[in-house]
Protein backbone atom coordinates (compact mmCIF):
# COMPACT_ATOMS: atom_id res chain seq x y z
CA UNK A 1 0.00 0.00 0.00
CA UNK A 2 1.38 3.40 -0.99
CA UNK A 3 2.43 6.32 1.23
CA UNK A 4 2.89 4.29 4.41
CA UNK A 5 6.30 5.82 5.16
CA UNK A 6 6.52 8.89 2.92
CA UNK A 7 6.94 12.32 4.51
CA UNK A 8 5.17 13.81 1.47
CA UNK A 9 2.60 11.74 -0.43
CA UNK A 10 3.96 10.35 -3.69
CA UNK A 11 1.10 11.98 -5.62
CA UNK A 12 2.43 15.40 -4.64
CA UNK A 13 6.20 14.91 -4.86
CA UNK A 14 6.52 15.77 -8.56
CA UNK A 15 4.41 18.92 -8.12
CA UNK A 16 6.50 20.09 -5.16
CA UNK A 17 9.72 19.46 -7.07
CA UNK A 18 8.41 21.29 -10.16
CA UNK A 19 7.31 24.45 -8.33
CA UNK A 20 10.42 24.67 -6.16
CA UNK A 21 12.70 24.15 -9.15
CA UNK A 22 10.77 26.75 -11.17
CA UNK A 23 10.91 29.22 -8.28
CA UNK A 24 14.67 28.84 -7.94
CA UNK A 25 15.00 29.20 -11.71
CA UNK A 26 13.10 32.49 -11.67
CA UNK A 27 15.45 33.88 -9.01
CA UNK A 28 18.44 33.18 -11.25
CA UNK A 29 16.67 34.29 -14.45
CA UNK A 30 17.25 37.94 -13.54
CA UNK A 31 20.96 37.45 -14.24
CA UNK A 32 20.16 36.38 -17.82
CA UNK A 33 17.64 39.21 -18.32
CA UNK A 34 19.09 42.28 -16.65
CA UNK A 35 16.18 44.45 -17.85
CA UNK A 36 13.64 42.50 -15.79
CA UNK A 37 13.66 41.29 -12.20
CA UNK A 38 11.95 37.91 -11.70
CA UNK A 39 12.27 37.84 -7.90
CA UNK A 40 8.57 38.56 -7.24
CA UNK A 41 7.51 35.71 -9.52
CA UNK A 42 10.17 33.52 -7.89
CA UNK A 43 8.79 34.22 -4.42
CA UNK A 44 5.21 33.47 -5.53
CA UNK A 45 6.10 30.19 -7.25
CA UNK A 46 8.34 29.06 -4.38
CA UNK A 47 5.60 29.85 -1.86
CA UNK A 48 3.16 27.80 -3.92
CA UNK A 49 5.64 24.93 -3.94
CA UNK A 50 5.96 25.09 -0.15
CA UNK A 51 2.16 25.11 0.23
CA UNK A 52 1.93 22.10 -2.08
CA UNK A 53 4.43 20.27 0.16
CA UNK A 54 2.32 21.26 3.18
CA UNK A 55 -0.88 20.07 1.52
CA UNK A 56 0.57 16.66 0.62
CA UNK A 57 2.19 16.16 4.04
CA UNK A 58 1.83 12.66 5.41
CA UNK A 59 2.26 12.68 9.20
CA UNK A 60 2.32 9.68 11.51
CA UNK A 61 -0.94 9.23 13.42
CA UNK A 62 -1.69 7.35 16.61
CA UNK A 63 -4.44 4.84 15.82
CA UNK A 64 -6.90 3.70 18.49
CA UNK A 65 -6.42 -0.04 18.93
CA UNK A 66 -9.70 -1.01 20.64
CA UNK A 67 -11.15 -4.04 18.86
CA UNK A 68 -14.58 -2.53 18.06
CA UNK A 69 -13.54 1.07 17.55
CA UNK A 70 -14.12 2.83 14.24
CA UNK A 71 -11.55 5.55 13.71
CA UNK A 72 -11.70 8.73 11.66
CA UNK A 73 -10.44 8.15 8.11
CA UNK A 74 -9.31 11.76 7.74
CA UNK A 75 -8.48 15.00 9.54
CA UNK A 76 -11.24 17.58 9.47
CA UNK A 77 -14.48 18.77 11.01
CA UNK A 78 -17.46 16.53 11.78
CA UNK A 79 -20.33 18.21 9.94
CA UNK A 80 -23.01 15.54 10.06
CA UNK A 81 -24.15 12.62 12.22
CA UNK A 82 -27.48 11.08 11.26
CA UNK A 83 -29.36 7.83 10.86
CA UNK A 84 -30.48 6.96 7.34
CA UNK A 85 -31.17 4.05 5.01
CA UNK A 86 -28.29 3.14 2.68
CA UNK A 87 -29.62 1.22 -0.31
CA UNK A 88 -26.71 0.99 -2.77
CA UNK A 89 -24.15 -1.09 -0.86
CA UNK A 90 -25.42 -2.09 2.59
CA UNK A 91 -29.17 -2.07 1.90
CA UNK A 92 -30.01 -1.32 5.51
CA UNK A 93 -30.22 1.31 8.21
CA UNK A 94 -26.93 2.97 9.08
CA UNK A 95 -25.39 5.89 10.95
CA UNK A 96 -23.65 8.39 8.69
CA UNK A 97 -20.74 10.50 9.93
CA UNK A 98 -19.39 13.15 7.54
CA UNK A 99 -15.95 14.75 7.92
CA UNK A 100 -15.21 17.90 5.92
CA UNK A 101 -11.58 18.60 4.99
CA UNK A 102 -10.53 22.14 4.10
CA UNK A 103 -7.36 22.86 2.13
CA UNK A 104 -5.31 23.17 5.35
CA UNK A 105 -6.18 19.70 6.66
CA UNK A 106 -4.08 16.59 6.03
CA UNK A 107 -5.72 14.91 3.03
CA UNK A 108 -4.30 11.40 3.42
CA UNK A 109 -7.19 8.96 4.03
CA UNK A 110 -7.01 5.96 6.37
CA UNK A 111 -9.02 2.79 6.76
CA UNK A 112 -11.40 3.13 9.76
CA UNK A 113 -11.43 -0.57 10.77
CA UNK A 114 -9.35 -3.69 10.19
CA UNK A 115 -11.15 -5.17 7.23
CA UNK A 116 -11.48 -7.02 3.97
CA UNK A 117 -12.39 -4.87 0.96
CA UNK A 118 -15.57 -6.34 -0.52
CA UNK A 119 -16.49 -3.72 -3.13
CA UNK A 120 -15.13 -0.51 -4.66
CA UNK A 121 -17.05 1.77 -6.99
CA UNK A 122 -16.00 5.05 -8.61
CA UNK A 123 -18.79 7.54 -9.38
CA UNK A 124 -18.01 10.38 -11.82
CA UNK A 125 -19.86 13.57 -10.98
CA UNK A 126 -19.93 17.29 -10.30
CA UNK A 127 -17.87 19.44 -7.92
CA UNK A 128 -20.29 21.14 -5.53
CA UNK A 129 -18.99 22.37 -2.18
CA UNK A 130 -18.29 19.15 -0.26
CA UNK A 131 -20.07 20.46 2.86
CA UNK A 132 -23.44 20.51 1.04
CA UNK A 133 -25.89 17.61 1.38
CA UNK A 134 -26.18 17.17 -2.39
CA UNK A 135 -22.43 16.51 -2.65
CA UNK A 136 -22.93 12.96 -1.35
CA UNK A 137 -25.07 12.08 -4.38
CA UNK A 138 -23.93 14.39 -7.16
CA UNK A 139 -20.18 14.92 -6.67
CA UNK A 140 -17.33 12.80 -7.97
CA UNK A 141 -16.75 10.11 -5.34
CA UNK A 142 -15.26 6.71 -4.62
CA UNK A 143 -17.14 4.26 -2.39
CA UNK A 144 -15.41 1.38 -0.60
CA UNK A 145 -17.44 -1.28 1.21
CA UNK A 146 -15.40 -3.10 3.85
CA UNK A 147 -16.11 -6.00 6.21
CA UNK A 148 -14.62 -6.42 9.67
CA UNK A 149 -13.37 -9.83 10.95
CA UNK A 150 -16.61 -9.95 12.98
CA UNK A 151 -18.74 -9.54 9.85
CA UNK A 152 -19.85 -5.92 10.29
CA UNK A 153 -20.17 -3.87 7.09
CA UNK A 154 -18.78 -0.33 7.00
CA UNK A 155 -18.95 1.97 3.98
CA UNK A 156 -16.35 4.71 3.41
CA UNK A 157 -16.92 7.29 0.67
CA UNK A 158 -14.33 9.79 -0.58
CA UNK A 159 -16.13 12.83 -2.01
CA UNK A 160 -14.44 15.46 -4.17
CA UNK A 161 -15.12 19.07 -3.26
CA UNK A 162 -15.47 22.44 -4.97
CA UNK A 163 -11.87 22.60 -6.22
CA UNK A 164 -10.87 18.94 -5.85
CA UNK A 165 -10.27 17.21 -9.17
CA UNK A 166 -8.64 13.92 -8.26
CA UNK A 167 -9.65 11.10 -5.93
CA UNK A 168 -6.98 8.47 -5.30
CA UNK A 169 -7.83 5.07 -3.81
CA UNK A 170 -5.25 2.26 -3.64
CA UNK A 171 -7.11 -0.89 -2.46
CA UNK A 172 -8.63 -3.58 -4.65
CA UNK A 173 -11.46 -6.00 -3.94
CA UNK A 174 -10.26 -8.79 -1.68
CA UNK A 175 -7.48 -6.78 -0.02
CA UNK A 176 -7.09 -7.16 3.75
CA UNK A 177 -6.09 -3.92 5.47
CA UNK A 178 -5.20 -3.11 9.07
CA UNK A 179 -7.09 -0.27 10.78
CA UNK A 180 -5.43 3.11 10.32
CA UNK A 181 -3.41 2.20 7.23
CA UNK A 182 -3.32 4.85 4.53
CA UNK A 183 -5.55 3.90 1.62
CA UNK A 184 -5.88 7.04 -0.53
CA UNK A 185 -6.25 10.80 -0.69
CA UNK A 186 -8.27 13.59 -2.29
CA UNK A 187 -6.57 16.63 -3.78
CA UNK A 188 -7.78 19.86 -2.10
CA UNK A 189 -11.02 20.60 -0.19
CA UNK A 190 -13.16 17.48 0.14
CA UNK A 191 -15.10 15.14 2.42
CA UNK A 192 -15.16 11.61 3.84
CA UNK A 193 -18.43 9.86 4.69
CA UNK A 194 -18.43 6.85 7.02
CA UNK A 195 -21.53 4.63 7.23
CA UNK A 196 -21.60 2.52 10.39
CA UNK A 197 -24.17 -0.18 11.28
CA UNK A 198 -27.27 1.04 13.10
CA UNK A 199 -26.85 0.48 16.83
CA UNK A 200 -23.19 1.47 16.84
CA UNK A 201 -22.16 3.72 19.73
CA UNK A 202 -21.13 7.15 18.43
CA UNK A 203 -18.33 9.02 20.21
CA UNK A 204 -17.87 11.92 17.77
CA UNK A 205 -19.91 15.13 17.98
CA UNK A 206 -21.06 17.57 15.31
CA UNK A 207 -18.63 20.47 15.06
CA UNK A 208 -15.75 18.44 16.50
CA UNK A 209 -12.34 18.87 14.89
CA UNK A 210 -10.96 15.39 14.57
CA UNK A 211 -7.75 13.75 13.39
CA UNK A 212 -7.36 10.53 11.45
CA UNK A 213 -7.03 7.63 13.88
CA UNK A 214 -9.19 9.15 16.61
CA UNK A 215 -12.38 7.31 17.57
CA UNK A 216 -15.61 8.05 15.74
CA UNK A 217 -17.54 5.32 17.51
CA UNK A 218 -17.78 1.63 18.39
CA UNK A 219 -19.44 -1.22 16.53
CA UNK A 220 -22.25 -2.94 18.42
Amino acid sequence: MRNQNNLIAKEGQSLVFFFLLLGIGLFFARYAHSDYDFRVEGVIVTAFGLFTAYFFRNPVREIDSAERSVVAPADGKVIKIEERHEDEFINGDVILISIFMNVFNVHINRVPVTCEVTKIKYHPGKFFNASLDKASKHNERCSMLIKTPGGALVLVVQIAGLIARRIVSYPRKGDNIIKGKRYGLIRFGSRLDVYMPKGSKIAAKIGQKIKAGEVLGYLK
